[in-house]
């Protein structure tokens, strides 16, 4: 039997892993189990518990869970709900079906209108989340928005989109901001796929909707399951609806990020945040396990 030779000793591999070691140790590792332990705690940032906080067990997760204000508008429940709908219709229909569908309608064209587009979207991706709030905000403006004068140049009536429709509002925001990575990711992938396909598939009469369908999207679908992965995490995570709308109108774009930072930093209640923190890392852990099992499953099959 052939020795197995390595390219560097070992202590030279775990010279070079220290480094990225102490950064993750120092940057996740410590604080995720310090936010953990403040959890079970009454820990504020001012009074007698701030210097000195007590363990209080599962009281802030309980206090997080209580039935009786669980669906109340700015409890947990409630903003659970709004988050489960900001991320559906922002992420798994706004960003992956728009940029999917993006990625096909330029797939195998060329030219200056193509160029144009994917470059737009990239800026749209890479500018700050501060400029694109900004640029939102006086898009949406009820008084001198540019979709209010659009609507009045075809002569409808305007709209107050961040009192009357606050949630649609932050789902385009997010989306518009959102749908570039998905385009990039999709294009890509299709740019994988050999030509020979879709040309047998052209010879065989085969239309638009049928080569989407049968040629495609089994041939994307670990992409597609990627794809998902990161956007549902990253807008489930998103602090972006903050800088829109603040949480409101009476928490009704309140995402559970949103709440988060009112009970840590506005309400100084480190333990309960802690706590939310806690159950957010959980169900990002469930979206994960979840992709990661259909990832397997189409391993698998193949």
């Amino acid at each position: 039997m052939h020795q197995r030779r390595t390219i560097l000793p070992l202590r030279t591999g775990l010279l070079f892993l220290g480094p990225a070691a102490l950064f993750i140790g120092a940057f996740i590792l410590l604080p995720f189990f310090w936010i953990a332990g403040v959890s079970f705690t009454n820990r504020t940032l001012t009074g007698a518990t701030a210097a000195n906080p007590q363990f209080v067990g599962l009281q802030n997760y309980l206090k997080l869970f209580d039935l009786s204000t669980f669906m109340n508008p700015g409890q947990f429940g409630s903003s659970l709900v709004i988050t489960g709908q900001f991320v559906f219709w922002s992420a798994i229909v706004g960003q992956a079906v728009l940029g999917l569908l993006l990625a096909w309608f330029f797939y195998r064209r060329s030219g200056w209108v193509k160029e144009s587009v994917q470059t737009l979207a990239i800026v749209a991706w890479i500018i700050p989340d501060v400029v694109v709030a900004f640029a939102w905000n006086a898009f949406l403006d009820y008084d001198g928005g540019t979709l209010n004068w659009l609507f009045g140049l075809v002569g409808l009536h305007k709209v107050d989109w961040l009192l009357a429709m606050p949630l649609l509002s932050i789902v385009l925001f997010n989306a518009w901001r959102g749908a570039a990575f998905s385009m990039l990711l999709f294009s890509s992938a299709l740019g994988s796929i050999p030509p020979s396909y879709l040309e047998t598939a052209d010879v065989a009469g085969a239309g638009p909707w049928q080569r989407l369908k049968d040629i495609i999207l089994p041939l994307i679908r670990t992409h597609i399951v990627t794809d998902l992965i990161l956007i549902t995490l990253w807008t489930f995570n998103t602090f972006g609806p903050f800088l829109l709308t603040g949480g409101g109108p009476a928490f009704k774009t309140e995402v559970v990020s949103v709440l988060t930072y009112r009970m840590a930093f506005k309400y100084f209640d480190f333990g309960t945040g802690s706590a939310l923190g806690m159950v957010m890392m959980l169900i990002n852990l469930g979206f994960a396990l979840v992709y990661l099992g259909l990832l397997r499953r189409q391993g698998s099959s193949r």
